[in-house]
């Protein structure tokens, strides 16, 4: 029995924080529900940070010109479904600052399946029960929290 690699598929994520560090998840309805940093597949010939501002407009419909992006601070590969076919997915994350004003799903062009949007607290994100992808989120929002740069993007497993 021969196994195969999925087709790769290219994403950018965003993990989104206000001025008084909470995050902003996205609540997908797949997989018994999940909360997710906002974010998508590249589109040709766009690079990870231009897609994480595409997206950001896209799903959330925040103008680019609020965003403050930031460097990247994660990278994730898994194995996943994506529209019936199984893809290995390889997500960049990067840090955006925004202002909660800013943020405003009736001009979002693409919401996907998106239940609902919510700002975290750090102390929220730590005790929750609900599924929040990806895991060691709530790490890298201390860290950046706490002004700490990061020497290198983390890999993250899960």
């Amino acid at each position: 029995m021969t196994t195969s690699t999925p087709p790769l598929r290219e994403a950018a994520r965003a993990i989104v924080m206000d001025a008084d560090d909470r995050v902003l998840l996205l609540c997908y309805d797949e997989n018994q529900g999940f909360w997710a940093t906002p974010g998508g597949s590249l589109q040709r010939g766009e690079d990870h940070a231009t897609a994480t501002l595409r997206e950001l407009g896209e799903e959330l419909g925040i103008d680019e010109k609020a965003i403050e992006l930031g460097p990247q601070l994660a990278e994730r590969t898994k194995d996943h479904m994506v529209g019936g076919r199984e893809v290995r997915q390889v997500e960049l994350y990067f840090l955006a600052r925004v202002s909660a004003a800013d943020v405003d799903p009736a001009r979002a062009a693409q919401p996907d399946n998106l239940r609902a949007y919510l700002w975290w607290t750090l102390a929220e994100l730590r005790n929750t029960q609900q599924t929040v992808h990806p895991i060691g989120l709530a790490d890298m929002v201390a860290t950046v929290a706490a002004g700490r740069p990061l020497k290198q993007p983390v890999v993250l497993t899960g």
